[in-house]
């Protein structure tokens, strides 16, 4: 018994799971076909229209068939009243039996049984009546009779019918038409089966659903083709909009005919190759501009050494000038010079993601030393910022196949921008590892970013405070460079921050090169950072 109750839930929990998946594609193809909405809304119209018609078809049908049987049974009964006055009213004189006069006008309706007769005797109340064909005298409804009594009390006797439930001495039964008249003491009934009646009525019900159906069924036919020539069009407008926006920039629209499709397939068409040439030009543009940062960087070094080498030995020397202001000149020279190597070896390395050329050598390393490396390098920088430099290293290795060049330059990148705008607070790293990935954060506690600022602060020199100088010798472009490594190796560099509140960098890495990143060990948002909407810049690779 616990076996048969196991398997019928678990029968019932696939079925239930069996329409809830249906009902979801039911529902997703609903909201995402046009034809579909068109040709379901056009049925469920089509059905109420054609309901409604056919009821009242229906009816309009059933009342004049109704109204032509009681007008012909009327008129039977007025021929049957004028037959009993003549043979009953003086019966006394031609002996005429009621028996007689009930089957002579039974025999009226032919050997196809019309109608049944009924003779009640008002003046004998031991008598209940004569009937033919076995028919029960309850087949007359009492009401009828009181009806029936009041017309004939009145100056001109009239005649009185309704529908009821013809019953017969073998127990059979079936609905009818029951009309009566008076013609002295006698009354006299005729009662109508409407089994043909019916049958006629239940066949023109049939009619009419076979015909609403097929009515439905051509008009959801006709709404999916004129559909289906408006639809197949902006579908492939919108596949091709689809295949543009991937990148195939060659991608056009057949043109057919002259009328609104094909002009918004021209329209399309000029949109597409309009957009072609302008990207075009763009790319040559940023294709000159890119040579053009590489050659100037490469003419640049040699002059550049030159001038190295002049200013070491005017740096070495700077103790033997007499004027203390030639000597700090060498100081500044030799700074600046330093600066601007590396603006030049950052412009070098952007012109490398840029033209594609950057490669990865990817090894496996544990990504705790590479944070304690970063942390040495710029220890000397927070120290005379007044910042103290928090670790929190997991107790076992954080191993990935990473280049180490590319994600200690990063990590310094991160440590030198959370010092350059961290007030003089602490700069807490965190690093953190699960199965699929690795993750370092840094954070500040200084001025924030407002919001807006998260999507421009991986931007080539963009500056917070363009009023504010910088202290640390940076470039402005090392978060670019950031976000162009992180992305070379399939992980993410996100922002958070807010105003006041400080911010914090995550670099979230795979631990494998070439696998997919889906999530990170570490929070972007950091656990009580405060109650104002955060700001997040997510950079993620695209294929």
């Amino acid at each position: 018994m616990t076996s048969i109750k196991r398997n019928v839930r678990r029968g019932l929990v696939t079925f239930r799971r069996i329409v809830r998946g249906a009902t979801r594609r039911l529902y997703t193809r609903w909201r995402r076909s046009i034809q579909v909405r068109v040709v379901t809304s056009t049925l469920v119209i089509s059905v109420v229209v054609v309901a409604l018609l056919g009821v009242f078809l229906q009816l309009q049908i059933t009342a004049a068939l109704m109204e032509a049987k009681t007008n012909t049974a009327v008129g039977q009964l007025d021929e049957g009243l004028a037959a009993v006055r003549r043979d009953l009213a003086s019966s006394a004189e031609t002996g005429t039996r009621p028996e007689t006069v009930v089957n002579n006008l039974k025999a009226r309706s032919g050997p196809s049984g019309l109608y049944e007769v009924y003779i009640r005797d008002t003046s004998n109340e031991f008598v209940d009546g004569w009937t033919t064909n076995e028919l029960r005298q309850e087949s007359v409804p009492r009401r009828l009779r009181e009806e029936l009594r009041q017309a004939s009390a009145g100056a001109r006797p009239g005649t009185a019918s309704t529908y009821g439930t013809l019953s017969y001495n073998d127990r059979r039964s079936e609905r009818g038409l029951i009309v009566g008249g008076r013609a002295g003491q006698f009354e006299l009934y005729y009662l109508f089966p409407l089994t043909q009646e019916q049958k006629t009525l239940t066949d023109v019900q049939r009619t009419l659903v076979g015909v609403g159906v097929v009515l439905v069924v051509l008009l959801a036919a006709i709404a999916s083709l004129v559909t289906r020539q408006v639809v197949i069009p902006v579908r492939l407008a919108a596949q091709g909009a689809q295949r543009l926006a991937a990148g195939r920039l060659e991608e056009r629209m057949r043109v057919r005919g002259e009328d609104d499709l094909a002009r918004l397939a021209t329209s399309f068409n000029d949109m597409a190759a309009n957009l072609q040439d302008k990207i075009g030009e763009l790319e040559d543009l940023s294709q000159v501009q890119r040579q053009f940062v590489s050659d100037v960087s490469h003419e640049l070094r040699t002059p550049l050494t030159t001038i190295r080498i002049a200013a070491d030995m005017l740096y070495e020397h700077r103790d033997t000038f007499d004027d203390p202001s030639v000597g700090r000149s060498a100081e500044l020279l030799q700074s600046q010079l330093e600066r601007f190597e590396s603006l030049l070896a950052d412009l070098l390395e952007i012109s490398r993601h840029d033209a594609g050329a950057a490669t990865l050598d990817a090894e496996s390393v544990d990504v705790r030393d590479l944070v304690l490396r970063a942390v040495g390098d710029s220890q000397t920088l927070a120290e005379r910022k007044g910042s103290k430099v928090v670790l929190q290293l997991p107790g076992e290795p954080c191993m990935a196949e990473v280049d180490r060049r590319r994600v200690e330059r990063i990590l310094r990148n991160l440590l030198v921008n959370a010092v350059e705008h961290g007030e003089g607070e602490e700069i807490v790293v965190s690093v953190a590892a699960d199965r699929d990935a690795v993750a370092v954060a840094v954070r500040d506690h200084g001025v924030g970013l407002k919001p807006g600022e998260g999507q421009m602060v991986f931007d080539r020199f963009w500056r917070a405070d363009p009023a504010r100088a910088r202290t640390t010798g940076g470039t402005g472009l090392g978060l670019s460079i950031s976000r162009e490594d992180a992305q070379l190796h399939g992980g993410w560099l996100q922002a958070w921050g807010e105003p006041g509140v400080g911010s914090q960098f995550r670099l979230s890495l795979p631990r494998v090169a070439g696998a997919e990143l889906r999530g990170s060990p570490l929070p972007l948002v950091p656990l009580g950072a405060g109650s104002a909407r955060p700001l997040f810049a997510e950079l993620e690779v695209s294929e």
